[in-house]
Parts: C-alpha cells; sequence; structure tokens
C-alpha cells in the first residue's frame, strides 16, 4: 500500500483485512510490517501498526534519499502519539541482492548502528517484479555461511531476526515521519485517481454511518436488503487501487485506465446505496412526524455523517420553503439550515434566518471584486487573484502586501530520474504567474446573496489549456471557497495555486492521518530544504500567536510552504509510463480560511472535515399515505434525530459502522485530533445494554474494556492523537 495518501480509516482497514488473511492462512497474526517499496511513511503508522498487533517494521526505501543519507539501519520509530515500533533498514540497501560475496561484506560495512545492533538483514532473490531467489542464489548462500574473513550468514525468519534485535541497547529514536526524499511528484500525479480515492473514502464513510443508523434505531425491516451488506468488497476495491504505484500514480496507462474505472464504478454504487438508505430513513422519518397521515407538503432531510452541528447554505429543489431568500441559476432554492450532529434533521424544522448583517455581499467595480459576509472581507482584482483578506473587526492583513493570494503558477517539470515519480527543487526556479484572463469578474457575477455570492474568471493557460474559476462566499461561512475546472493539454508542467501569507511562523501544519505534524518554512540544513514538496490531507495552516491562515481542499495532497509562500499542487503532466497521464478535464475546490487563535480553537479541522463531507439532502414528494412500521419512535416533532455525539470538539468520531457479521452492535472510531489529551463524554442517541472497548478487529474484553454508561453517556480519555475502538451493544427499545 502507499504510506502517504490513504487516510486513517483506509489505513486501519488495509491492516484489519491483511491480519485477517495471514490469521485464515497462516494460523496466527502477523507480527512483522513488512513493506520495502513505498515513497515515505506516515508518522501514525507507528500507532496503526500497534492497534494491529504488529511491533516491528522493515523498510529499505529510505536508502534512495536524494540529498540526506538516513542516519539508521536498526532503530525504534516512534509516531506522533508517542507508540514505538522496532524498525529495520537492511543495510545491504536493496530488496533484491543476489548472495554474493560483494554483497555480504557490503552488508556489515554499511551497517551504520554498529556497537548497537551487529546484525543485519540480506534480503536476496528477484523482488522487484517477483520471482524470488534462484538455485544459483541459494548455492552462494550457503556456502559464505561460516568462512574467515567475511561476516557470518545464517539463514533465518523475519521473527527470529527481530527478536534477536530487540535484545540490542541502545538503539536510537527517530521520531515522526519517515519522509522520502524522492518520488514527491507522487503526491500528484494521476490527479483523478486521487480524486476518486478521497470521494471513496468520504462515501464509504456515510454509507456505514447511515447503515449503523438503521441498525441503532432498528429500521433494517423498512430497508432494502441488498444496502444492509457488508461494506467488506467496497473497502476490497478501495484498498486494491491503494496499493503504491496505482494511487501515488506511478502505473502504467492501462492499469491507470482499469483503475479509474473500478473506482469510477465503486463511487456509483456507493452513491446509489447511500440515497437508498436515505430515502428510506427520511420516508420513516416523515411518517413519524405525520402520524402516517398523508402529506400535504413536500420535505427535505439533511444528512450529517459528522459528529458535530453544521450551519452551512444548501440547495433544495424548488418549493421547500415558501418564500426562499435565494434561487440558484438552476431554479434551486438556497437554504441556511443547522444540521444535527451524526443524524438527520427536517428542512422544516432547521432553516435558519437571517439578520442583515450577516448576510453575504458582493461589490464589483471596475478593477476588484468585493465580498464579504459576517465572518470576513476578501478583495479580488479582475484576474480572480486574492489582494487582500481580512477578518471582521481585525485589521490585520492576511495576504502579503503586493504579493496577491490565489495565483495560479505554472512550472516546468522535468526531472532527473522518473518521470510520474518525481518532481526536483530546481522546479521552483521556473515560477511562471497564469494571468492571461478572457473573461473578467464584471461580466460573470453568478449569485448576488443574500446567501451565497460567487463570480467566475477564465484564464488562459497556453493554446491549448484553461482555467474556469469559480469564486463564491457563503453566509456564515468561514471560508472564501474556490471550484476550478481544468482543461489540460500540456507537457513536462506543474500547475500550483499560491497564497503569499502576511505571516512570519517557522513552521506550517499539515493534516496526516489522524492527527496533525509541523515541517519547517525555512531551509536552514539539508533536511529542510529537501521538504521542498510534501504531502497533506485535506488541510493545511500557518499561524502565528492567535492569527493565521488555513488552506482547505476537497481532493489534493501535495503541499508545499517556503518563506511563508503556502502552495498547493494541482496538476502535473508526466509523460512516462503513462503517456496520457492527467491530460484532460479536470474539477477540483479549495478554500481559504483566515482564522483568530490556533487553528484547533478556530474550528480548522472540523471546516476541513465540512468541506470534504458535504450535507446531502434528500427531497421526498407527497407521501402517498401508505403505513411505514418499525420498532421504533426514531423522531420527535423536532424533525431531528443524532446516532451519537461528544461534548469535546478534539474528540474525532471518525467511523461509526454496525459490527461486522453482527446485527446487534454499533463500532465507534474515534481519534484526538488536536494533539493533547483529552476527556470528553460520548452520548450514545440509541439504546445499549454495554460499550466496551475493542481492538481493530472488533473483539473485546468484557472483563477489561467496559465502560458505564449513564443516561446513554459514557467518559472517554484520550491521550494526544490517540485512536480507539468503541464497541457499543445494543439494547432493546
Amino acid at each position: 500500500m502507499d504510506g502517504n495518501l490513504p487516510s486513517g480509516e483506509s489505513f486501519i482497514r488495509q491492516f484489519v483485512l491483511g491480519q485477517r488473511f495471514f490469521e485464515k492462512e497462516f494460523g496466527s497474526k502477523c507480527k512483522v510490517f513488512w513493506l520495502p517499496d513505498t515513497f515515505g511513511y506516515s508518522a501514525q503508522l507507528p500507532q496503526i501498526m500497534r492497534l494491529a498487533g504488529i511491533e516491528c517494521f522493515l523498510s529499505q526505501k529510505l536508502s534512495w534519499n536524494l540529498v540526506n543519507t538516513f542516519p539508521h539501519n536498526s532503530f525504534w520509530w516512534q509516531g506522533i502519539d508517542g507508540s514505538t515500533v522496532l524498525a529495520h533498514f537492511p543495510s545491504g540497501d536493496s530488496y533484491a541482492m543476489n548472495g554474493t560475496v560483494s554483497e555480504v561484506i557490503k552488508c556489515a560495512e554499511n551497517n551504520k548502528d554498529q556497537g548497537r545492533a551487529d546484525i543485519s538483514m540480506m534480503l536476496y532473490g528477484y523482488g522487484d517484479g517477483g520471482g524470488g531467489p534462484t538455485e544459483d542464489m541459494l548455492e552462494r548462500i550457503d556456502r559464505v555461511k561460516n568462512i574467515d574473513g567475511i561476516p557470518r550468514v545464517k539463514s533465518s525468519t523475519p521473527d527470529i531476526f527481530f527478536a534477536q534485535l530487540a535484545q540490542c541497547h541502545n538503539l536510537c529514536k527517530w521520531v515522526g515521519e519517515l519522509y522520502l526524499e524522492l518520488h514527491q511528484g507522487t503526491y500528484t500525479t494521476q490527479a483523478q485517481l486521487k480524486t476518486f480515492n478521497r470521494q471513496c473514502e468520504v462515501l464509504l464513510q456515510k454509507c456505514e454511518f447511515l447503515q449503523a443508523f438503521v441498525y441503532a434505531n432498528k429500521l433494517k425491516s423498512i430497508v432494502p436488503v441488498r444496502v444492509m451488506q457488508s461494506t467488506q468488497k467496497y473497502w476490497e476495491t478501495l484498498l486494491l487501487n491503494q496499493f503504491h504505484d496505482v494511487l501515488p500514480g506511478s502505473s502504467i496507462e492501462i492499469v491507470n485506465v482499469e483503475a479509474r474505472q473500478m473506482l469510477s464504478q465503486l463511487k456509483k454504487t456507493l452513491i446509489a446505496d447511500i440515497s437508498c438508505l436515505q430515502h428510506s430513513i427520511a420516508e420513516f422519518m416523515q411518517a413519524s412526524r405525520q402520524g402516517n397521515r398523508q402529506a400535504l407538503t413536500r420535505d427535505s432531510y439533511i444528512f450529517n455523517s459528522l459528529c458535530w452541528e453544521r450551519q452551512e447554505v444548501v440547495a433544495v429543489p424548488h418549493g421547500t420553503v415558501e418564500m426562499p431568500l435565494q434561487l440558484t441559476a438552476e431554479g434551486q432554492q438556497l437554504l441556511l439550515v443547522r444540521a444535527s450532529p451524526m443524524g438527520v434533521t427536517s428542512t422544516q424544522s432547521c432553516s435558519q434566518l437571517l439578520a442583515p448583517d450577516q448576510h453575504a455581499r458582493i461589490k464589483v467595480t471596475a478593477g476588484e471584486v468585493v465580498m464579504s459576509n459576517e465572518h470576513l472581507v476578501a478583495c479580488f482584482d479582475k484576474v480572480g487573484r486574492l489582494m487582500s483578506l481580512k477578518l471582521q473587526g481585525n485589521a490585520k492583513e492576511a495576504i502579503l502586501p503586493s504579493h496577491p493570494g490565489n495565483q495560479f503558477v505554472m512550472f516546468d517539470d522535468v526531472p532527473l530520474y522518473w518521470d510520474a515519480w518525481d518532481v526536483m527543487d530546481y522546479h521552483l526556479q521556473t515560477r511562471k504567474p497564469v494571468d492571461n484572463i478572457t473573461a473578467s469578474p464584471s461580466d460573470v457575477v453568478i449569485e448576488r446573496g443574500p446567501l451565497r455570492v460567487s463570480f467566475q474568471v477564465s484564464l488562459q493557460i497556453s493554446a491549448r489549456s484553461s482555467i474556469l474559476q469559480t469564486i463564491s462566499l457563503d453566509a456564515m461561512s468561514p471560508f472564501v471557497q474556490v471550484n476550478v475546472t481544468v482543461h489540460w493539454h500540456e507537457a513536462h508542467k506543474f500547475l500550483k495555486v499560491e497564497f503569499p501569507l502576511n505571516l512570519r511562523a517557522h513552521n506550517a501544519t499539515y493534516e496526516i492521518q489522524f492527527g496533525h505534524l509541523q515541517r519547517p518554512t525555512h531551509v536552514n540544513t539539508s533536511w529542510d530544504s529537501a521538504r521542498y514538496e510534501v504531502c497533506g490531507h485535506k488541510w493545511a495552516d500557518v499561524s502565528e500567536y492567535d492569527f493565521g491562515v488555513a488552506l482547505l481542499n476537497d481532493c489534493k495532497y501535495g503541499y508545499s510552504c517556503l518563506d511563508n509562500v503556502l502552495r498547493l499542487s494541482l496538476l502535473r503532466s508526466p509523460k512516462n509510463p503513462d503517456e496520457q497521464a492527467d491530460m484532460g478535464l479536470h474539477t477540483l475546490s479549495y478554500a481559504i480560511m483566515p482564522h483568530r487563535g490556533s487553528f484547533q480553537s478556530a474550528g480548522v479541522i472540523q471546516q476541513a472535515y465540512n468541506f470534504n463531507y458535504h450535507l446531502d439532502i434528500m427531497t421526498l414528494g407527497t407521501s402517498s399515505g401508505d403505513s411505514i412500521t418499525s420498532e421504533t419512535d426514531l423522531t420527535s416533532s423536532t424533525g431531528t434525530c443524532s446516532l451519537v455525539t461528544t461534548n469535546n470538539p478534539a474528540m474525532i468520531i471518525e467511523t461509526a459502522k454496525p459490527v461486522d457479521n453482527c446485527n446487534n452492535a454499533i463500532l465507534l472510531r474515534i481519534y484526538e485530533a488536536f494533539g493533547s489529551s483529552a476527556k470528553g463524554m460520548i452520548k450514545l442517541n440509541f439504546p445499549v445494554n454495554s460499550v466496551l472497548g475493542s481492538n481493530i478487529f472488533e473483539e473485546t474484553d468484557v472483563m477489561k474494556d467496559k465502560y458505564e454508561v449513564a443516561h446513554g453517556e459514557f467518559c472517554l480519555n484520550l491521550q494526544p492523537f490517540e485512536v480507539k475502538t468503541i464497541k457499543c451493544i445494543l439494547g432493546n427499545q
């Protein structure tokens, strides 16, 4: 699997399915994570390995570093939560050796931990592409086992080797990510695969949440059987395409074509299943509210799969409310709604009124467009560049004066070695702004408020490539959103968008799996300079004390931040091994969010989730009057129902799902997101017999892991970035 791009939940499912296979085929779970070849390793992997019962880790890929030599072969690797695993990088710097005398000597002489660990693995055989060892290799290994003048050689197993290595004292410790100083282009190449990956991860979370909602509220009898089946097959499709040459975009063309087809079909299937589940739940809620009487009006229901209340502008079908504040160009109504956490809410009960000072506004002059709401004021020039960004009531300017943000820039992208894999540091010396405008904002104001304002700008990249951006601001929204459509037909070019920030910060913060980490914005050392392109997930943030700016996205993974110029990598155009890589039409979205205080207190993490996990709308027509029955009274007259909530914003319920092969238990995966110890109450809005701690394989020890539940609540304590799995055994109504 890839070690950077999958979500935390995807990592967990990889280990769950892998360990279950290993146990089925070999009778026990594996203790070693063997991943010799992928393009860097997330700082959250040690904890996830430990959660999977894995104690040891092997790779050799960091021997490929282009700038710095990794200082250890045997060491303790510590993740962002403090979990440690015993790690070994074979000193032969290869997993495809031939068993020659010179290789044996190299393994001994190249060991950087001599005196602490005088042993090393030698991996021989045809490893890259398969085939394993040959008879000649086996014969050579046998002959050099005990010869004077060369190191002793012994055939062994990984378990035996790591057991011996664990006895070595004073091994060094490496904290944080294992960053590969090469192949950074894989954060961006094959953008459509990365978009599908993010979308399918989101859709799987929504689908499993809805299944859990159905089980918890005893609605299974009203839902088609097919949409309540295990999502394992869906996960297997997604996880297969997270293989380290598929998701990174470094496969041949036929693989990329097939992967796009597989993920596109998975996306369609998940959307259909989610729609079916939402329709069944909404029908029952409507029948419950109306006492199974024939409805006189249609209603829409808002589905929120995240564990906090959300106040957002949504588009609903025409006729949902009698007097809408705003209509879209397509005839839909815009509503400001307040959606219940991890639940469903009727639009009749959650529509919000808007005070005049909360309106979104837009003002267009000959040279600029000014957008504002109660949170911020943003000023754009005629090219769509962000000239000024301020919080209401705060004089602090977020954008560096005379250096506009939302600036699209092109770079020459001609790597030294591997086209699809690499982007070299010298590409930064070829920066060229994209400012050839073909349609100005004054000509294409799309929406004028009061709930949403937006305008479009068209830019020409070259004779064959162009950008259409729709820049919008919603009432009550803390960020400006940019939706981008790119017609991309370039060769060896790299498209980014940049934001020069009026901030002085020595580090930028990037989201990773189940947490975040900081990386320097300077190049004091060779280790700093080698990180000219880094991996992040849904958000990145640059902050001073009490003020900062976050950049959110819905499908991108490549970032850079040097001297507080924050860039998001959008598209590449390599020609090998897939000559058609990234050619064609692309759609993507990002948002810029200024904030007071820290990114934790400002809600950047939650807003990034909101940006990716859109509220879903299910609209029902006039009821047929047919009776819908269930074992439960799902909702009160308020038209809202939540599955589970927490009172601590640092605790994020990443996953709610039915327990595998069990109809009477719900699984919750909860992690600490702020980087601090957290204590909070988890409120279960469904009857339970018991709440138990679980491992990721959904196994529990009733004697050790039972939580005390009172009035549907239990207390949970989490350490920084800790991930916990909770099993809720359902009770009677």
